[in-house]
């Protein structure tokens, strides 16, 4: 931090002053305060802090946050204690390029962007009608291949891909990766592809690596978590796969910016993962078993939502399900001339007054599409059956209000 200008500094600082045409306030003001960089503008706002604050006030039910409230396997417990004992012993960014992100999206990567400064270019899944007396499916939400091959320039650098994608949970198809793949070759573009729930996927669902597509190799890094893979959020262990050329700038990056590392929770998950390898394909295999056990969650949750008029979007993969939320407008009160979604205010409402944590699906959005998606709230599946009963309860019982004479 800069504490003190000498004078060839203030001598600097007022000829900018000066020849930016600033409003006039003395160096010494100017000094006195930290000085924030113009791509940090607005990034300070954080959904998960004002939502982490309600739920511990006012919830009894929390299906807000992607935390499972069930602990990790066994086995990977095991190693950690093992690991604990002892017994066994960034990628550059070009100036102003643009980034293509797909929404929704995890509410980090614009604010990744733009931290490197970078500039976020953002497309939208567009949902498309489901057939008549189907529930509408993650597949539903689909991506305009016209409007996406328009957002590639000469100033494109790199696309966020998530797949499975939080938080709709869509799984997207061969045909979807094929075309994003296809624009990233011909405008030689790099691809980040977060597949943190790699073995989150269900109704016998594939995930497929972009990586593993013809031209992609070379231009892709992977992101991978072992909090998702192995129940284990909070240890905060994930890691990257691709090719050197572009994880020897990774690895520059994170040598000379974190000096700490969960040492025996890297062990563990190791561990854990000699034991997939060896298990790979097989019934008692972690991989197999928990996205069976989770899809069950999902179909719980799906069906009382469903019953009480949430219209669920049934993912297919994921944590995390999406509810259309339009039915119950009448519930929340309107507030004139704010700016705020509404399904934020309705999540909001729905915590202090049902007990109910969620969070609303325009956090995931851009600021200039929030209110288009505002009708729409995400739910974690991922949770302990006495969790989606307490959930149910609550759910049946607003239900009974709403028809009560």
């Amino acid at each position: 931090m800069l504490r003190r200008a000498g004078p060839s500094l203030r001598h600097f600082l007022l000829e900018r002053k000066s020849s930016a045409g600033y409003s006039s306030y003395s160096v010494e003001a100017k000094m006195s305060r930290p000085v924030q960089a113009q791509r940090l503008e607005g990034i300070d706002k954080n959904i998960w802090v004002e939502f982490v604050k309600l739920a511990a006030t006012y919830s009894m039910v929390n299906l807000g946050q992607g935390f499972p409230d069930f602990p990790p396997p066994d086995f990977l417990r095991e190693a950690f204690m093992r690991a604990l004992s002892g017994e066994n012993h960034m990628l550059h960014q070009y100036t102003r390029a643009f980034v293509i992100i797909i929404e929704p999206f995890f509410d980090c990567y614009e604010q990744m962007v733009k931290m490197a400064g970078g500039t976020p270019v953002f497309v939208p899944l567009r949902l498309k009608a489901p057939k008549d007396g189907k529930l509408t499916s993650s597949a539903d939400w689909q991506l305009d291949p016209t409007e996406l091959a328009s957002k590639f320039s000469e100033r494109t650098k790199a696309i966020v891909l998530n797949s499975p994608n939080n938080p709709l949970g869509k799984v997207f198809s061969r045909g979807e990766l094929e075309l994003i793949a296809d624009l990233c070759v011909k405008h030689d573009v790099l691809c980040i592809s977060d597949e943190v729930y790699e073995w989150l996927v269900y109704d016998g669902k594939e995930h497929i690596r972009i990586a593993s597509l013809r031209g992609m190799w070379d231009r892709t890094v992977i992101i991978g978590s072992a909090g998702k893979t192995f129940s284990a959020t909070g240890w905060k262990v994930g890691w990257t796969v691709g090719p050197n050329r572009l994880l020897q700038h990774l690895r520059t990056v994170h040598q000379n910016s974190v000096y700490h590392c969960a040492t025996v929770a890297q062990e563990a998950v190791a561990q854990g993962f000699q034991r997939e390898l060896e298990l790979y394909g097989k019934p008692d295999s972690y991989f197999i078993q928990l996205p069976k056990e989770l899809q069950q969650k999902r179909d719980w949750l799906v069906q009382s939502l469903d019953a009480v008029g949430m219209k669920p979007i049934v993912p297919e993969g994921t944590y995390f399900l999406v509810a259309d939320i339009s039915e119950f407008k009448s519930d929340v009160p309107d507030v004139p001339d704010s700016d705020e979604p509404y399904d934020s205010r309705f999540a909001k409402w729905m915590v202090k007054n049902k007990g109910l944590a969620a969070i609303p699906l325009s956090a995931f959005y851009c600021g200039a599409h929030k209110n288009k998606y505002n009708h729409f709230i995400r739910f974690c599946f991922a949770k302990e059956e006495a969790t989606l009963k307490a959930a149910n309860d609550i759910l049946q019982k607003w239900k009974q209000e709403k028809t009560s004479p």
